[in-house]
């Protein structure tokens, strides 16, 4: 699909979904009867590793993280979606489950379809499959490039590269992240994580408060990353579509 082949936005849009406002108006249709707006809270469980999807969840305000589990209890972010986005896709992909859990990092909401009726709607239709299919690349070309920045680069640049991730996906510049959280999506110790911010802020690039990051230079930001922000985004543009304001 080319950006010309693309629906025009003005169709669909009453959703804040990316996906949702770039869909066609046929497959939007077999999916709007089973449609269910909610909220996403704190925390709240999105997908459970290796049990059946429930739901899939068009993000239209919020973030949801894949995170990855080792049998030990170890634990790191391989995935981050917002509104540009939905969880879920092991059900594009023909799975019934994900390997991965998916959890509210930043409370919102959701668009909610059930999994017999989002399922059933791939079956009767190929385009919306393969329309879907295209933010499943981007979101392992996100995840790829996740493992790389986590082995070669160093946390600073890593949590640049996340601050960043979360500022493409949040109104405004306050973003309400605790210590703690941070470290368990860098897959690192907490006195590590505050070493980090205090580092970025001691650059002016952030202001950090308790339980509240303010980015001050997203410039300063993305030169920070060290070339780790950009590839999945343009890759999202390319597939997909530029993303408007949430």
């Amino acid at each position: 699909m080319t950006n010309s082949d693309r629906p025009d936005l003005g169709k669909n849009q009453q959703y804040r979904n990316e996906l949702l406002r770039r869909m066609s108006a046929d497959d939007l249709a077999l999916l709007q009867p089973h449609m269910q707006r909610c909220d996403l809270p704190l925390r709240k469980m999105l997908a459970t590793p290796n049990i059946p999807i429930e739901a899939v969840y068009f993000i239209e305000q919020g973030i949801g993280s894949v995170v990855a589990r080792t049998t030990s209890g170890q634990e790191a972010e391989v995935g981050f979606i917002g509104f540009e986005g939905m969880t879920g896709t092991s059900l594009v992909m023909g799975d019934d489950r994900s390997p991965h859990a998916c959890f509210v990092q930043l409370e919102g909401e959701a668009i909610r379809i059930e999994a017999g009726p989002f399922n059933a709607a791939l079956t009767a239709s190929a385009t919306l499959r393969m329309f879907l299919l295209r933010f499943v690349n981007t979101l392992q070309t996100q995840a790829g490039c996740t493992a790389l920045v986590n082995a070669r680069l160093k946390l600073e640049e890593r949590l640049a590269r996340w601050l960043l991730m979360c500022d493409d996906r949040v109104r405004g510049q306050h973003l309400a992240i605790t210590h703690e959280f941070l470290a368990i999506m860098l897959g690192v110790r907490r006195p590590g994580v505050t070493v980090a911010l205090q580092l970025l802020e001691g650059r002016a690039l952030i202001r950090a408060r308790r339980g509240e990051i303010i980015i001050r230079d997203r410039a300063g930001l993305i030169e920070l990353a060290n070339g780790s922000y950009g590839d999945p985004e343009a890759e999202y543009v390319r597939l997909i579509g530029e993303t408007g304001a949430a």
